[in-house]
């Protein structure tokens, strides 16, 4: 093994559970060390004696609000001080609520935005930049299904990950001959906390068989290494993001809305 393989680190945003989690486990798998990155530091904590007792690489955990612009500045300045070489970078950190948006709370309507948006934003800026100079790395968004269209009741989150897929497409055609590559891992509805999370459990969409989180990894993390732009789990999930382009918006809306409901 070269030394560039041995110094080769995944940083895994929302590492803690989901979708995140599973991520984590297929990195370690395949030998790669890990920068987990999540708010809880117990989770952490606990995943990494979980891996290191089946695998030999190093784990670093960082407890932080990604949500927090200082949080931002916090893991740039822990992986350069560490020396840490970011190969990969999982923007998976995110969140969603449901409701009308006049109803929701404001507050969290902004949380969401720093954490889907601006943080991954940042992210990719800081660790892009890098990987250009190495010639070489891959970084996977995890936008949604959502991203194709917009989501009545879900308004702010179904916005924030059409933001996730447009940026990361613009993002892998200016570096399209740089060595690195950008995927966007746009799964439908996953058994994972988010229906909890985001006060959705019991909306329309969540009633059917929906795949496992370690599904979804393993099938971004499939394509990701294929290099793929778009990364969409599941063949009717595909149907409908591209379909949907072809009806009038009044339908969509229709449409989504009553996806988005109890």
């Amino acid at each position: 093994m070269n030394y560039k393989i041995m110094n080769t680190y995944a940083l895994i945003t929302g590492a803690s559970s989901g979708i995140g989690l599973e991520f984590a486990r297929i990195f370690a798998q395949d030998g790669i060390h890990l920068i987990l990155v999540a708010r809880s530091i117990e989770k952490l904590e606990s995943i990494k004696s979980e891996l290191q007792k089946h695998h030999k690489i190093d784990i670093h955990v960082i407890g932080l609000d990604l949500s927090k612009t200082e949080s931002i500045h916090t893991l740039a300045q822990y992986t350069q001080d560490k020396k840490l070489e970011v190969e990969y970078l999982i923007n998976n950190a995110w969140f969603g609520d449901y409701g009308e948006f006049i109803k929701t709370d404001l507050e969290r309507n902004t949380d969401m935005i720093e954490l889907n948006i601006t943080a991954l934003t940042s992210l990719s800026r800081i660790y892009a930049e890098k990987m250009v100079k190495n010639g070489s790395g891959k970084i996977l968004n995890v936008a949604s299904t959502a991203a194709f269209q917009p989501g009545p009741n879900m308004a702010v989150y179904f916005a924030t990950k059409s933001f996730v897929l447009n940026f990361s497409l613009a993002l892998s055609e200016e570096l399209k001959w740089s060595g690195v590559t950008i995927t966007t891992l746009c799964p439908g509805p996953t058994e994972s906390n988010f229906q909890n999370q985001a006060n959705a459990k019991w909306i329309n969409i969540f009633k059917w068989k929906i795949p496992t989180s370690h599904e979804v990894a393993t099938y971004g993390y499939k394509q990701m290494l294929k290099w793929n732009k778009i990364a969409i789990h599941g063949i009717m999930n595909s149907i409908k993001a591209f379909s949907v382009k072809f009806l009038p918006y009044s339908i969509q809306l229709a449409l989504l809305k009553k996806m988005n409901s109890k």
